[in-house]
């Protein structure tokens, strides 16, 4: 007990010289005296403790637009590899990210257009990914086309295309009207009338496949046709 009385007495004096809360020099009286915060050593604990002080800091973010200007379609925006929204062309998608250089991708399909940005604290970046996807992506959304057609027999072939810009796999329907005239044999006189039919196949995602749908006409001769009309196209 007297040990831990006296180690008390010797630490406290030494705080107070190194305060300078003492002065040998008995002449002269410092101006101010402040005596740091020294452990306390009592009965029951001699030991002092070790602290670590750790300052939590938060990074700066700043905001990042991204657009598709001019680009009719609903595309998923990546942002460092990890899916960050959906952008279209009348809603641009508005994000608040950490300060530094991130990655951001939209794709159609097989088609994928990407830049590197640097963000900044409260200064707004933009990337609009439009120009590119109307130079890159011909559809945006899947879709079919007449790409051909002739006469066969007593009727028409149509040759469609479609076109699956998308990331899965879709069976695609188009309907098809031709209309034509042709003489009766019945009654020698012409007359009009139209023919109509759907052309379907499947297709793989980001591909296109063609399917030649016939189509055939009245009984008669001499006939005379128009150019065929796509009508409804469906993709499931």
């Amino acid at each position: 007990m007297k040990m831990i009385v006296l180690l008390t007495v010797l630490i406290t004096v030494g705080c107070i010289l190194v305060a300078g809360c003492i002065n040998p020099n008995k002449d002269t009286v410092p101006e101010k005296c402040v005596c740091p915060v020294c452990p306390s050593l009592n009965a029951t604990n001699t030991t002092v403790s070790n602290m670590s002080f750790v300052a939590n800091s938060t990074k700066l973010k700043g905001p990042l637009r991204i657009a598709i200007t001019g680009f009719n379609a609903e595309l998923a925006v990546t942002l460092d590899n990890q899916t960050a929204g959906i952008v279209t062309t009348a809603k641009p998608l508005d994000l608040i990210i950490d300060e530094g250089n991130h990655s951001v991708r939209v794709c159609v399909g097989s088609i994928c257009e990407q830049e590197e940005v640097t963000i900044k604290f409260a200064k707004i970046s933009t990337v609009d990914f439009g120009d590119r996807l109307i130079k890159d992506v011909e559809f945006p959304s899947p879709t079919a086309r007449i790409i051909d057609y002739y006469r066969n027999g007593d009727g028409i072939a149509v040759v469609v295309e479609f076109i699956n810009p998308t990331a899965k796999d879709l069976a695609m329907t188009a309907e098809v009207t031709v209309g034509y005239s042709f003489i009766s044999g019945r009654t020698d006189q012409r007359g009009g009338e139209s023919t109509r039919g759907k052309a379907y196949t499947v297709v793989k995602a980001g591909q296109r496949q063609t399917n030649t749908l016939g189509l055939a006409f009245a009984d008669g001769y001499s006939y005379m046709f128009d150019p065929p009309i796509l009508g409804q196209i469906t993709a499931n």
